[in-house]
Formats: C-alpha cells, structure tokens, sequence
C-alpha cells in the first residue's frame, strides 16, 4: 500500500517519542501490504476496527494511540486522517475525521 502522509505521522511521535516505534512498525508492514478488501486488514489486524467512510482504526504502541487511515482499496492508497492519544480520540468523529 502506499501511504499518505508520513510527515503527520512523523510529527506525531516528535511530540510523543514512545510512539516512534510502533508507529513505523505499522507504516513499514503497512507498506509491504496489498489490502483488497477489509477482510485482508482484519486477518493482519484482528483489533482493527472499521467505523464507515473507509476508515480503518489501529491501535497502536499496544493501544495507548489510535490511528484512522481512509483505504483506497482499488488504488493501494492509504490516507492517515488522525493519529492521536485515546483522550484525543475520543472528542473525533472517526467516520469523518481530517487531519
């Protein structure tokens, strides 16, 4: 897949060091992936959930962040459009979210 804005990402663990880590974790396997359908994020992420609008949510660094990235599934393209602390992401619209 290829994945849109790393400079978010990136931006984000500068302000959180201890996410750096999971973080390119999941832009390295993410990037190795070829989602076709939500089933093939599901069989890599069973704790992805999947809240409308093509948006998918990603625990990360062992689900002390959360992570929504709008999947172009026919395109390979994967659109960060929040990365943030739980407080952070529970005052979102996750289905609507932009960055």
């Amino acid at each position: 897949m290829k994945i849109v804005a790393l400079s978010t990402l990136k931006a984000f663990w500068t302000k959180h060091p201890d996410a750096k880590g999971p973080l390119q974790s999941w832009y390295s396997a993410a990037t190795e992936e070829n989602w076709a359908t939500p089933q093939d994020i599901k069989d890599r992420y069973r704790s992805a959930d999947f809240v409308g609008n093509r948006r998918v949510v990603f625990n990360i660094g062992g689900n002390h962040y959360r992570l929504i990235v709008a999947v172009a599934y026919r395109t390979g393209w994967v659109y960060v459009k929040f990365v943030g602390t739980h407080a952070e992401y529970d005052k979102v619209d996750a289905a609507n979210v932009e960055m």
